[in-house]
Formats: structure tokens, sequence, C-alpha cells
């Protein structure tokens, strides 16, 4: 079955640094498109960025300059290093896959940005 198990997150001061990871198995991870969420709270969950097959990637205008979605076809992981982080990139960070014309996503791992 399709799994995704987010890591990485916590507690950090403005302008730190944070690597959010997400281990993926169940499914052709190397043919696959990759995405990071993100849901602050209250609020939606939104798009954050995304790697292809090939290692194309594409940013929210929000966090554009600041955030670097990678993946590891060997290790089946996707990772977001996350710089420069303000108060508002404080939520719950999900990563996503669709497989076979379904979401999945993983549990979520909370970044908490503030002094």
């Amino acid at each position: 079955q399709v799994q995704l198990v987010e890591s990485g997150g916590g507690l950090v001061q403005p302008g730190g640094s944070l690597r959010l990871s997400c281990a993926a198995s169940g499914f052709s991870f190397r043919t696959s498109v990759m995405r990071w969420y993100r849901q602050a709270p209250g609020k939606e969950r939104d798009w954050v960025a995304t790697i292809n097959r090939y290692g194309s990637t594409g940013y929210a205008d929000s966090v554009k300059g600041r955030f670097t979605i990678s993946r590891d076809n060997a290790k089946n992981t996707v990772s977001l290093q996350m710089n420069n982080l303000k108060a508002e990139d404080t939520a719950v960070y999900y990563c996503n896959a669709i497989v076979g014309g379904m979401d999945y996503w993983g549990k979520g791992t909370l970044v908490t940005v503030s002094s």
C-alpha cells in the first residue's frame, strides 16, 4: 500500500532553517510527481512545491527563493529545504503523491516558526 511518512518538523526561530523529509513506499516513486503542501491553523491546505520525475521543480510564490524541493530516487525520499523561515510559514507540512489517479497524503509534520 502507498505510504508517505514526513519527518523533520519542529520549532525554529524566524530566519532559521529546517529540512523536511518524506519517505515513500508502495508505488513507483521514481516515476511519480511529488508535492509538498502545508496547512496553517484555521486555513485551507495550500500547495508549496512540486518536483517531477526529471527533477523539474515548481514553487508557490510565497516560498520561492527560500524553499528547495529535491528527491533521492535511490532512497525513495523527497525533501524540502526551508531557509529564512518566517512566522507565516508555521503550518503542518504534508507530502503528496497521486498514484493511479488517487491522492495520497502523509500524516504531516508540524513546523512552528516563533521567537
